[in-house]
């Protein structure tokens, strides 16, 4: 089949004016289709650019603070170890079974009580033995003493019958051999009741340690045997001791105070104890009392010790708590501390952001000193009467112009 035969020939033809039209509607829809898309696109595009502008036009916001003066105490906080003012391992020291036992791990004791007594009868019986030895001493030790003063009696009396010849010079020997050695006789049974009374003394003062005493006042914090173990006065290695007692009615908190502080320390001076997630908000007060006296040459610090008094049942502190030492720290000559958080780290050194008479901002070069945790100190850079951005941002940057807002404390 012919193209000719498929398409008729009788088809009406379009006329110029048909085909104009169709083409001014097509393009009128073309220019109204992109007037649609194109001038709330275009609407939009303007508000961002103006928007752009006033963000560029408006001025940066930055909250000042002055420089301080450190005459006043300035606070230093270290972390801070809390334990018990004393604390001990109580061990057997003499071999036998645990008899019973008196306190148990949260008693609270006073020196000199009664904790726990050890049963050790072989201990007991020698004691006994050793006693009856010194009875039988004592008592030959006396009858020693009466054959000597009856030796030495007739040895006087014989030696007074020399001079009338009543006895001849062999029988005197005789007499003055038989004083001497009731004599040596008598020194070696004083000598044997020392040794008697040496060996009582010392089974007595071993079998004291029956009795398990306590040292100080303080709280029980460790029981180790029940009544009826066998305990051993060898045995004394960890976890073999009787009892474990601490006293903490008063605390040691012991601090490492780094070098560039440790020559501002004063002794007696108060100290604050925060222990933040016990006891938020409360602070406890207490002394510097001792120091090593020298630095740790590993991390070149100073060993302290505080003492606190531990008398608050409200806010009972726990030995073995760990908190923040806080140290009212006085210099001889004052100097200027700012908020650590205006310091700048660049890489000609550390600076600050100041605001001038002009609210244009300047970096100056400062000379930091003693870092107080807070706030630092200012060795030199800066007089006193500036205005310094309490926390400087990125778009900070030289003679930009800025809207000041005074930072409250």
């Amino acid at each position: 089949m012919e193209l000719k035969d498929v398409i008729p020939d009788d088809l009406p033809k379009i006329g110029k004016t048909t085909l104009t039209s169709l083409a001014i509607v097509m393009v009128v829809a073309f220019v109204a289709l992109f007037a649609l898309g194109f001038w709330p696109r275009h609407q939009r595009v303007k508000e961002r650019e103006a928007m752009a502008r006033e963000i560029q036009d408006q001025k940066p916001v930055v909250q000042v603070v002055q420089p301080k003066t450190a005459g006043q105490p300035v606070e230093l906080t270290l972390p801070a170890d809390v334990r018990a003012y004393a604390t001990t391992a109580l061990y057997a020291r003499i071999t036998g079974y645990l008899a019973f036992s008196k306190v148990d791990i949260h008693d609270h004791v006073k020196k000199g009580d009664l904790l726990a007594v050890i049963s050790a009868p072989d201990a007991d019986a020698d004691l006994r033995q050793a006693e009856a030895n010194l009875d039988q001493a004592k008592a030959t030790v006396n009858q020693q003493q009466t054959n000597y003063e009856l030796a030495e009696a007739t040895y006087q009396r014989y030696k007074g019958l020399i001079a009338t010849h009543g006895v001849t010079l062999q029988q005197l020997d005789q007499y003055r051999s038989a004083m001497e050695q009731a004599k040596a006789t008598l020194i070696a049974a004083k000598a044997n009741v020392q040794s008697s009374v040496a060996t009582v003394e010392r089974l007595r003062t071993l079998t004291a340690f029956e009795q398990i005493i306590a040292p100080f006042d303080g709280v029980i914090t460790a029981r180790t045997y029940d009544p009826g173990a066998l305990i051993s006065a060898s045995n004394i290695g960890p976890g073999q001791e009787l009892f474990n007692i601490a006293a903490d009615d008063w605390l040691r908190v012991f601090v490492n105070v780094p070098q560039a502080y440790s020559t501002l320390l004063t002794f007696d001076a108060p100290v604050a104890l925060v222990l933040e997630r016990n006891f938020p908000g409360h602070k406890f007060e207490g002394w510097l009392t001792r120091s090593a006296s020298v630095l740790d040459p590993v991390t070149r610090t100073l060993r302290t010790e505080l003492d606190f008094k531990n008398d608050d049942p409200a806010y009972r502190i726990l030995p073995g708590m760990y908190g923040q030492a806080i140290f009212s720290l006085k210099r001889e000559h004052p100097a200027l501390t700012i908020p650590t958080s205006a310091l700048l780290f660049e890489a000609d050194g550390k600076q600050v952001a100041v605001v001038g008479s002009d609210n244009k901002i300047h970096f100056q070069k400062i000379t930091p000193g003693s870092d107080f945790g807070t706030d630092i100190e200012v060795l030199s850079g800066l007089q006193g009467d500036e205005q310094i951005v309490s926390n400087p941002g990125e778009k900070l940057s030289e003679g930009v112009e800025v809207s000041v807002v005074a930072e409250h404390d």
